[in-house]
């Protein structure tokens, strides 16, 4: 890595987060499309159907982008992580429909995090590591947050990432890495099956269980515990405060994803020092 300071590599792992985030808007955006209809044209064949001759939604890397609403393709200067969203005040250029501050919410949190990755981690591997395990957390969350869906195409490679960089190691040394994949998916496999025996209603998707085991290849077995706790302590915090703000029905199932991911990410990033916190708030140490 060239000689820099620090504070300039966590400047760079911003604008190259804020970039990286713009993709991610396209990822959260598209991904769930095109597995949808997909999906249909498979359930066509299988139920030997007349097949749809209708195009797939757009793709994630060839298509330009454009605006949802009217599909007017969009200039560079719209397309400027956060600023072009601000340049617009929210509006598309060409229909003046509203831009969902989805948008500018996910560059933000793309480019805050990637810097604090950077400016723990240093200019490193590592750091490059930490980087691609926020982005694709980012993207999942980002996905389940507005479908329910966790896809495997971000969960799968998530957890095999984490599997080869244990050879390293990296994080977490290969029999960790491969133990806490293997609770990380059984122990969520459990409660589903256990919830679902008792209750006859599913309480959380296959891809939490996924998700979870990601979470434990890269972080090890040890870690498994505190993220679903922490988990559950966010997503009865958030869960609640849209509740009481009437932002979300009570009978409406909430994704668990999102949470699974933030708190994956704080572990990742801060386990040690909450774990000696914790202790030494409760007098165990």
């Amino acid at each position: 890595m060239p000689e820099l300071p620090l504070a300039v590599w966590i400047a760079l792992a911003a604008v190259l987060g804020l970039l990286v985030g713009s993709f991610l808007n396209v990822v959260i955006l598209r991904l769930p499309e095109r597995m949808t209809a997909s999906w249909r044209r498979e359930a066509r064949e299988v139920l030997e159907l007349p097949a749809d001759d209708a195009p797939l939604p757009p793709g994630i890397v060839r298509e330009p982008s454009h605006c949802p609403h009217c599909k007017h393709p969009l200039s560079a200067a719209d397309n400027i992580p956060l600023f072009g969203w601000l340049l617009l005040r929210g509006r598309c250029r060409y229909c003046k429909a509203k831009i969902s501050i989805q948008y500018p919410l996910v560059e933000l949190f793309s480019g805050v995090l990637s810097a604090l990755v950077v400016w723990k981690f240093g200019p490193s591997w590592t750091a490059l590591a930490g980087l691609v395990f926020t982005w694709v957390l980012i993207a999942a969350a980002g996905i389940d947050f507005r479908t329910q869906l966790l896809p495997d195409q971000l969960t799968l490679p998530l957890l095999w990432l984490g599997m080869v960089l244990s050879l390293i190691p990296l994080f977490a040394s290969a029999p960790s890495a491969i133990i806490g994949a293997a609770i990380g998916y059984l122990s969520l496999w459990s409660v589903y099956w256990a919830f679902k025996l008792l209750t006859s209603k599913e309480g959380m998707g296959h891809g939490d269980f996924k998700l979870l085991a990601a979470l434990g290849a890269w972080m090890g077995p040890v870690a498994l515990l505190p993220v679903i706790l922490l988990s559950s302590l966010i997503g009865a915090l958030v869960g609640g405060s849209l509740i009481a703000l009437r932002r979300h029905g009570r009978e409406i199932p909430m994704p668990f994803g999102p949470f699974l991911a933030a708190a994956g990410w704080v572990w990742f990033m801060a386990g040690p020092q909450l774990l000696q916190g914790y202790m030494h708030f409760t007098g165990l140490r």
